[in-house]
């Protein structure tokens, strides 16, 4: 009986130390591993044979010993307007997740010109998990429910996948955001793993201040954010005022209620004075109500707070609809009236289905696996 051939190390899963601890095992010296760490994450390496500053023997044995590739793309959609695509990657194990390419002008830029991706920040939105548990009934990652977390490696390939797109533009990363599928907060190894790489002078050489972690309110893991002492940003999904409300929308809300979630941002805070930016999804005569918002500006007092009001994506299954322009406008003009900044988003990439888990459930069965309950509360929206 022959022994079994060792799998294949992934070398995006790997951190720094554990790549030159990899590369000394099959006999090189550690210079070889900052080689090969820059191939992945400056020259965006597509195989081992890219490497051309290697050895063609070492060439070999990394390619009979790691492998480069553990994602594999499913489904690309580009918007109209070229400001988003949105990318479906198949994992090893057959799962589905999704990343999204976000573009943004600056100001300066002409309008009118034809360059194939503006100049300005490209951000993307990774994602954390296959599917999620945290129960949001607006979302379709959270209608799946969760099935894996996803390894670091595969959290940092959607990152190299995306700045090889970019690079093909003469563009760079400027941006990652923390928003996808699942909830990072949940995965903290791969997460925190992820964003080391990130801001690793010789990978990708990002500014933590260009990274923000988004979190449905896990409270463990904001405190545990806020004793790294890395200045990433937090942004933590609201959605509502209150607990009644917020506990028919987001299930999680039943172990970590806002006031929780609130006492441990200001503990964020403490230890790093940096600003939080609530997200808060507008849901048309759910949660929309100026009132409303003047009970979220009287709950958000004394945090150093910025809130995204973002109109709801829909999904299939759901009779839950996006605010109206005129009410998400009334909405934060109460906001702003209460002294918070606000900024009232454009639904990017809406044609191309980029909200989360939407690309995903239409690959797998043109639907959501299970419909939205027709409970989710209308609160009178004058009540305390």
């Amino acid at each position: 009986m022959h022994p079994s051939t060792p799998d294949p190390v992934p070398l995006f899963a790997l951190g720094r130390a554990e790549l030159a601890a990899f590369v000394a095992g099959i006999g090189e010296p550690r210079y070889r591993a900052a080689q090969v760490w820059r191939w992945l994450y400056r020259g965006f390496a597509d195989g081992f044979a890219a490497m051309t500053d290697l050895p063609g023997d070492l060439r070999d044995r990394l390619e009979a010993s790691a492998r480069l590739h553990t994602l594999a793309e499913a489904a690309r959609t580009d918007n109209p307007d070229g400001l988003a695509t949105k990318l479906l990657f198949r994992l090893r194990d057959g799962q589905l997740i999704e990343t999204v390419l976000m573009h943004y002008t600056d100001p300066a830029d002409d309008p009118a010109a034809a360059a194939p991706i503006p100049r300005g920040r490209h951000t993307v939105c990774l994602s954390t998990q296959a599917g999620c548990a945290m129960g949001c009934v607006f979302c379709a990652t959270g209608q799946m429910g969760l099935v894996r977390n996803l390894d670091q490696g595969e959290c940092v390939e959607q990152l190299v996948w995306c700045a090889r797109l970019l690079a093909s533009a003469d563009e760079h990363l400027t941006n990652v955001v923390f928003m996808g599928m699942g909830e990072p907060l949940a995965n903290w190894e791969a997460t925190w793993g992820t964003v080391r790489t990130l801001v690793d002078p010789d990978g990708f050489g990002l500014s933590p201040r260009r990274i923000t972690i988004s979190t449905v309110g896990i409270v463990p893991g904001i405190d545990r954010l806020a004793r790294t002492g890395l200045p990433v940003r937090l942004a933590v999904s609201l959605h509502a005022p209150d607990d009644a409300l917020r506990g028919a929308l987001v299930a999680v809300n039943a172990t970590y209620g806002i006031e929780a979630i609130l006492a441990a941002c200001r503990r964020y805070q403490a230890a790093g004075g940096r600003r939080i930016t609530f997200e808060y999804v507008l849901i048309d005569g759910v949660n929309d109500h100026p009132a409303q918002a003047a009970r979220l500006a009287h709950r958000l007092r004394g945090i150093g707070a910025h809130v995204n009001l973002i109109p709801l994506n829909p999904t299939a299954g759901s009779d839950l609809r996006p605010s109206p322009y005129a009410r998400a406008v009334a909405f934060e003009a109460e906001l702003r009236r209460a002294g918070l900044g606000t900024t009232l988003r454009m639904r990017r990439g809406i044609e191309i289905q980029a909200g989360c888990g939407q690309l995903r459930s239409r690959m797998v069965d043109g639907r959501i696996g299970r419909t939205i309950p027709p409970s989710v509360p209308t609160l009178n929206p004058e009540a305390s």
